[in-house]
């Protein structure tokens, strides 16, 4: 018999710039990143307008075999609904805590390759409400589709990819646009010259245009 039990534990993210700044930028990893490599590839943003912030995945595990290097994701196919009800509590959390602080002028999410699922229903899960949604070189979640409408209206939302992106082939990129189309999703498309990587040159140009 399956049994579920709620209980206390502690999560990691990592900060970057001014807690001051103008702006929060918070930026979601992909599978077998972890937190502190990944917010590396934001040193480039103007960190005295925005206050950077990576939380890491709930799940650690070895990137090969059971010694070496470690990687975090945000779930697997295994207990998925107990793994998003975790993780949406725990970006609430931490979110909550941050913004408690200080009050930001505009909210920024980014999430990058596994961590795009994850922002992705954050935006209609979670309890902060940003003003701009970055999916960089994600899939949205097909069984969020149905809550797009309502809940991307009031924010800027970009669909970023690299044109050599190994994950992603130009049919690809034309099936996420056409059903971006049919599900009425008010979502720009950025692409960069480069792989499946955060590129901080069209990052800033975004954020700075927006």
């Amino acid at each position: 018999m399956k049994n579920e039990i709620d209980f206390n534990h502690t999560g990691t993210f990592y900060t970057l710039g001014n807690p001051k700044a103008k702006n929060i930028l918070v930026v979601l990893h992909g599978y077998g990143q972890l937190a502190s490599y990944f917010i590396e590839k934001f040193k480039l943003v103007d960190q005295d307008q925005f206050f950077i912030v990576a939380p890491e995945g709930l799940h650690h595990f070895y990137l090969n075999g059971t010694n070496g290097r470690v990687g975090a994701s945000w779930m697997t196919k295994e207990q998925r609904e107990t793994d998003i009800k975790n993780y949406i509590k725990f970006l609430d959390v931490i979110l909550g805590a941050v913004m408690a602080e200080h009050k930001f002028d505009k909210k920024y999410l980014l999430g990058f390759s596994q961590g795009g699922a994850t922002a992705s229903r954050y935006m209609i899960l979670g309890k902060i409400k940003f003003d701009s949604f970055l999916l960089w070189a994600a899939v949205f979640p097909k069984d969020m589709e149905n809550a797009i409408e309502g809940n991307f209206q009031h924010s800027k939302n970009f669909f970023i990819v690299g044109s050599a992106d190994e994950y992603y082939k130009a049919e690809d990129i034309e099936k996420l646009t056409q059903s971006m189309i049919t599900n009425h999703f008010p979502i720009e498309f950025v692409k960069f010259e480069g792989n499946h990587t955060i590129d901080s040159e069209t990052l800033n140009q975004i954020l700075n245009e927006n």
